[in-house]
Formats: structure tokens, C-alpha cells, sequence
């Protein structure tokens, strides 16, 4: 009898634990999604500022901030825009940020 007591409490605590990392890894890569494109949104921003919007370096973090929304969108099936501070469902315009 004590044997199947402890099984079952073995059971419901990795069902409890399992549970546990489900529900937090969506929070975990959503957050990851909101910081890195904050990063690279930052970048852009930075970017056309000192070296202005046809630049190489605008280029370059033009496409690493579409590479990061893919990234989130393919994740979440939402991307975030950081110039709002929002979540988005809809596709975003890769012209955003040209000038």
C-alpha cells in the first residue's frame, strides 16, 4: 500500500512540475521576442540616425529586425512593435523604418 501511495505522489508531482514549464515557456519566449526586437529596433533607430536610413548599417539592422519579427512570428504568430510598445497580429510593413 505505501509503495503505490508514493508512486502516486511521484506522478502528480511530475505532473505538476510538467505543467509548471509548459504553462511558463510561452512567457519566457514572448519576453525573449519583446527584448530582441527591442534590440534591434534600437539598433535601426541608431543606425539611420549616425549613418542615415540607405546606409549599409540601416541595411544591416533593417534586416536583422525583419529577421527577428520572422523569428517571433513564427514563435508566437504575433510580432512586437516597439515603436508602440504593442503586441501585433497582423504582418508588419518591412518599409517601417526606411526614413
Amino acid at each position: 500500500m505505501k509503495s503505490s501511495t508514493l508512486t502516486i505522489g511521484k506522478i502528480a508531482a511530475g505532473v505538476v512540475l510538467t505543467a509548471g514549464l509548459v504553462a511558463f515557456t510561452p512567457t519566457q519566449a514572448a519576453a525573449d521576442c519583446q527584448h530582441d526586437t527591442d534590440k534591434a529596433d534600437h539598433n535601426l533607430h541608431d543606425a539611420i540616425a549616425h549613418h542615415g536610413a540607405d546606409s549599409k548599417e540601416a541595411q544591416k539592422y533593417r534586416a536583422e529586425l525583419a529577421a527577428v519579427r520572422q523569428r517571433c512570428w513564427d514563435k508566437e504568430k504575433r510580432w512586437w512593435d516597439s515603436d508602440t510598445h504593442q503586441w501585433r497580429t497582423e504582418h508588419w510593413d518591412d518599409h517601417d523604418h526606411d526614413h
